[in-house]
């Protein structure tokens, strides 16, 4: 949410970060819905001390026994007029924190300007694409191959995009998830965490997903969303609290399942499992101070690449450009896997700093400890992959396969696979 008090100061600096995103001047619409409803504060506020002023003259009236008929009618419009002013203001509120709600975050100074994802700025890059002396695979004729994963009968049990895993593919899932939690948990000092994977219509508004992205994600019957990434959960931790200032930085990272409408994207990746009803993902969270958040999104980001540094699959990191920045993010670093199957870099995570704007929706704040009055400040939110489990797995099977057909497992994973080499073509553990 944006604050309106920056937008009244900074009306052209407002219009100018909305340009950057594509998006239409909107500080007059906004600043006319302020003035408004302000003004009906201001009608209220005088409203009801006028009416505090004509009670106190009435009861003087008649203790002096005189007649106070005028001033009853004058009370009595008062009354009427009063609501009506204040379901005014109630609807201006309103109307102004919904309009307020559509406009995405103000992007960093150093975000590359651009629309497209061919804008994006790679920033650095770890390790050259894996080269074969044959014909690489994808990730779905390997596992399809092998036998350990089904696309044919997820779509009889639930639809497209949908998959089951079998055997050794599922134990190398499992694997890379807790390899990754051990790994945020123990080197960067995240706290695990398991959350609610429904949630209700605030934590969605809290981390953006409403009102613009409704038909994005998934919804029950009786009105509970089912989370699109952990980070809706988590986060909403936060939501009404007020977090003493000695407790930040609060870092989590959660292991959870993830459900995506993938609405809009039809014939987009429509064989394999890159883009998924639902998957599971390692979510990491971090929740601190507004100075330290810049610091906290670099850090962030260097926590996700070690997972693909431990693992030695080919990445690139990517500073997304304004129009690929997405809507609540003030900065996005993507990771982008080399994926030889496909011959592309395909983003594996997305890490992104928020700076107080879920925190403004949530009512998220921190109270400093100097000076020990100081009123309470909105905290910074940072989210990220840490990393998407399915497609590290697609990275791991399409950089690791042999020219045989089966895949190698790295040897950071061996230990959770009881030290098993690789995982043969007929889908079996060795």
């Amino acid at each position: 949410m944006h604050d309106i008090r920056w937008i009244r100061e900074n009306p052209k600096d407002f219009d100018a970060a909305l340009k950057r995103r594509g998006i239409d001047a909107h500080s007059a619409v906004i600043l006319k819905l302020d003035e408004d409803y302000r003004n009906c504060l201001t009608q209220i506020q005088e409203l009801q001390q006028e009416r505090n002023d004509v009670a106190k003259q009435m009861g003087q009236l008649k203790r002096e026994g005189k007649d106070a008929s005028d001033l009853v009618a004058k009370g009595a419009k008062i009354k009427e007029s009063l609501p009506e002013i204040e379901t005014e203001s109630n609807n201006l509120k309103d109307k102004l924190k919904g309009f307020l709600a559509t406009l995405p975050n103000i992007l960093a100074d150093d975000v590359p300007d651009g629309q497209e994802e061919s804008d994006n700025q790679e920033i650095r890059t770890h390790l050259d694409p894996t080269q074969f002396s044959f014909d690489p695979k994808t990730h779905f004729e390997i596992g399809e191959t092998m036998g350990l994963m089904d696309f044919e009968t997820a779509a009889k049990v639930a639809g497209s995009r949908f998959v089951i895993l079998k055997g050794a593919l599922t134990r190398l899932e499992r694997a890379l998830a807790q390899f990754m939690l051990d790994t945020h948990t123990e080197k960067f000092g995240y706290t695990e965490i398991s959350t609610p994977l429904l949630v209700n219509d605030n934590s969605m508004f809290g981390t953006t997903q409403l009102p613009k992205f409704s038909e994005d994600s998934f919804k029950t019957t009786d009105g509970y969303w089912l989370i699109p990434t952990a980070e809706v959960s988590v986060t909403n931790t936060a939501a009404g609290e007020i977090v003493p200032e000695d407790k930040l930085p609060l870092r989590y990272v959660c292991h959870s399942p993830c459900f995506r409408s993938e609405a809009g994207s039809a014939g987009r990746d429509t064989r394999g499992m890159l883009r998924q009803h639902q998957f599971y993902k390692v979510e990491l969270v971090s929740m601190t101070l507004p100075e330290k958040s810049a610091e906290e999104h670099e850090r962030m980001t260097g926590a996700a690449e070690e997972i693909l540094k431990q693992l030695k699959i080919p990445f690139r990191t990517m500073k997304l450009c304004a129009g690929d920045t997405g809507f609540g993010a003030q900065r996005t670093y993507d990771l982008e896997a080399w994926l030889p199957g496909q011959d592309a870099y395909r983003e594996i995570s997305s890490c992104s700093v928020c700076g107080d704007f879920q925190a403004r929706r949530m009512n998220a704040r921190f109270r400093p400890h100097q000076p020990e009055k100081a009123k309470p400040q909105f905290i910074h939110t940072l989210n990220g992959s840490g990393l998407a489990v399915g497609r590290t797995l697609i990275a791991v099977m399409e950089n690791y396969q042999t020219a045989e057909g089966g895949v190698v497992i790295p040897d950071v994973l061996r230990h959770y696979m009881n030290n098993a080499r690789e995982i043969t073509k007929d889908g079996k553990l060795q």
